[in-house]
Parts: C-alpha cells; sequence; structure tokens
C-alpha cells in the first residue's frame, strides 16, 4: 500500500510542468527538467545535513520528512515537510550551505534541481530568482507568526495554581 501512496503523490506532482510550479518560461523550465534527479529516500535516510553545501532546490514529491536543526548545544525540530512543498530557498538563494538536517519519516522521493542549473535559469530569467526571495520571504513571514502564536497562546497546566471546582 506505501509504493501505491508514494506512486499517487508522484503523480500528482508529475502532472504540473516546473514551469507552472516555479511561474517560468517553458525553455526555463526545460533547463531545469532536463538537468532534475529523482532521489528515492526510505524511513530514517537523511535527504542533506546541516552546515553541509547545498547541492540545489528540492522539490518534496512524495513521503513524509523532518528539518531538524542543531545550534550550540541545542536541538529543535523545526516541523514536517510534505509533498509540494519547495526545500532549501535559503541556502540557494544565500550562502550556499544547509540551514538543517532534512530526513525521510517515510518512504518518499525528493526532485533535486541542481545549483548550476538555477544559476543559469537566473541567468536566462531573472524574475525567477525574485519569484524564489518572494515565496522565500513568505515562508519566513509564516514562520514567524506561527512562533508569535505559540508564544501568546497561554498553556494549560493542571498545576498552574488556578482554583480548582
Amino acid at each position: 500500500m506505501q509504493s501505491k501512496e508514494l506512486s499517487r503523490r508522484t503523480d500528482v506532482i508529475g502532472t504540473h510542468s516546473l514551469a507552472d510550479l516555479l511561474d517560468c518560461p517553458a525553455a526555463t523550465a526545460s533547463l531545469l527538467n532536463d538537468s532534475a534527479r529523482n532521489l528515492n529516500f526510505g524511513e530514517g535516510e537523511v535527504v542533506f545535513r546541516q552546515s553541509g553545501i547545498c547541492q540545489g532546490l528540492y522539490l518534496i514529491v512524495a513521503g513524509r520528512f523532518l528539518r531538524k536543526s542543531e545550534r550550540m548545544p541545542i536541538r529543535l525540530t523545526l516541523g514536517q515537510v510534505y509533498a509540494g512543498e519547495l526545500e532549501e530557498l535559503a541556502a540557494v538563494l544565500g550562502g550556499g550551505r544547509h540551514n538543517y538536517t532534512l530526513s525521510a519519516q517515510t518512504q518518499g522521493s525528493v526532485l533535486l534541481l541542481p545549483i548550476e542549473a538555477l544559476n543559469q535559469a537566473f541567468q536566462s530569467y531573472p524574475p525567477l530568482r525574485m519569484q524564489l526571495l518572494e515565496e522565500l520571504a513568505r515562508e519566513v513571514s509564516r514562520a514567524y507568526s506561527a512562533c508569535q502564536m505559540s508564544c501568546t497562546i497561554p498553556s494549560r497546566h493542571p498545576h498552574s495554581g488556578a482554583a480548582q471546582a
């Protein structure tokens, strides 16, 4: 059943071209399509590690993945990633190193758009870089909003000193 679900989700992503997903001209999409590599991962396998050199942009095709980060002695779980999500916009558009570790929680697949092809696409169609920067800004804004929500919603604790009825 797992491989049937994987196949179904791959078909859903596969029905959309990169031109649709990335909103770029067909020639730029062809460049990215021709260079894209499909990578399969088993449960627990690492897609990339924090601080490693970024190989490109990752489009989750199927499965469930988990982002984790280590900052000094603290390990943080940054959240789950699902089919249709782009990963490592910041590394592709910025310093070129991974900001977190991405691991498969279930069997899954990822489409890798290599950094060399992305750089060629940015040269042939400069608005693509701006579109990805805008998406990164939305991603940061969503994360900030989620953080604000978790900080402002008081948690209920059974021993908080509230009067019992």
